[in-house]
């Protein structure tokens, strides 16, 4: 018997599958689309925003030269040699401001001549204020300008 149970049980009907949870295929579905969408959509977003840059330094590459490039202004020249022997000459001994050289970094030494900048006070070794004031028409510590009545002769005495 047996072999007749067991003949039987292979050849009576399959039971039927269980049922299936939908909700639990329904939560599966919706956990998987969510992992999709939550790896996905930021790809595409960052793709996006690369694609742009590049149509942008594309754009910019291209229209280079009908656009203008900012150029600085070159800065005013310094002074002529004829401003300059305009400015006073002095010696080391004569310095108020301190004697230190603020081009050199050197000390003024009482017996070497030195180049006052008139409205700061500034003092300089006079090649270091030459060299300095041929290139630049400020004052190398305060930055002070030297306007054009510095060099303007006139008989009368401002004090």
């Amino acid at each position: 018997m047996r072999d007749g149970v067991r003949y039987t049980l292979l050849l009576s009907p399959s039971r039927p599958p269980a049922p299936v949870n939908h909700l639990f295929v329904s939560s599966n579905q919706n956990m998987l689309l969510s992992v999709f969408l939550a790896l996905f959509l930021p790809c595409v977003g960052m793709s996006a925003i690369f694609l742009i840059y590049i149509c942008i330094l594309w754009f910019a590459a291209n229209n280079q030269t009908e656009i203008a490039p900012q150029v600085k202004q070159p800065a005013e020249k310094g002074l002529s040699a004829s401003e300059l022997e305009k400015l006073p000459k002095i010696t080391g001994r004569e310095l108020v401001m301190g004697t230190e050289c603020a081009v050199c970094l050197d000390e003024i030494e009482e017996e070497q001549p030195a180049r006052l900048v008139p409205g700061c006070n500034h003092g300089f070794h006079l090649e270091c204020a030459d060299t300095w004031l041929s290139k630049n028409s400020v004052c190398p510590v305060c930055r002070a300008k030297l306007d054009s009545q510095f060099f303007i002769s006139s008989n009368e005495n401002p004090c």
